[in-house]
């Protein structure tokens, strides 16, 4: 395995975050679903915004994300007015879906966040597995990190109303990437590969 002064390891070879503060990069940051109502299937994203604080222990970590409610997209106009609309995501009343997380933790089968999920002004409780890894080194800046993961909500958290065949089950995948906040100076020299 190839590793630089700047990278951390757990066992198995998987990353660990270095302490510090790191920012969600919205332009490379979203949750996708799927779900299947009404015989048809819908498939869409929200763009993801938020910050990660890694401290010592890492279970004191915190994570906020947030996603608009009309940024919804599912490459159908009329479908996504629909699903911004008062009926599902009432994105006028609630503009913004966000996640608090309360423990951050390593398992060896990989990483868990446990923590609240505020969807329509309610917090519902919310377990989620994701993975990491290095992302795209750049040149004198410190290493990107790639996370990501699924997570399941229930539908009547959006929705109410009564749609034939909605599945009650809505799984999301969250794809984050993460960038320290720490300066990037481009003048400075990476540091050389080890083995």
């Amino acid at each position: 395995m190839t590793t630089t002064p700047d990278h951390r390891f757990l066992p198995g070879g998987l990353p660990r975050p270095t302490s510090g503060s790191w920012r969600v990069d919205p332009g490379r940051s979203h949750a996708s679903f799927a779900v299947r109502g009404a015989g048809r299937s819908v498939r869409g994203h929200l763009p993801l915004t938020g910050q990660v604080l890694i401290t010592e222990p890492i279970e004191d970590s915190t994570v906020r994300l947030a996603a608009r409610t009309s940024a919804v997209s599912t490459g159908s106009s009329w479908q996504d007015r629909l699903l911004a609309g008062p009926g599902f995501l009432d994105a006028g009343a609630f503009p913004e879906i966000s996640f608090r997380s309360d423990l951050l933790a390593w398992v060896p089968s990989g990483w868990r966040a446990v923590g609240r999920l505020r969807v329509k002004g309610t917090e519902h409780e919310l377990a989620c597995r994701f993975d990491l890894r290095f992302d795209d080194p750049r040149p004198g800046c410190p290493p990107r990190l790639k996370a990501a993961g699924t997570l399941v909500i229930d539908s009547q958290w959006i929705t109410r109303r009564w749609i034939p065949a909605l599945d009650r089950r809505i799984e999301m995948t969250c794809s984050l990437s993460l960038e320290p906040d720490a300066a990037c100076d481009a003048r400075r020299t990476p540091p050389a590969l080890s083995r």
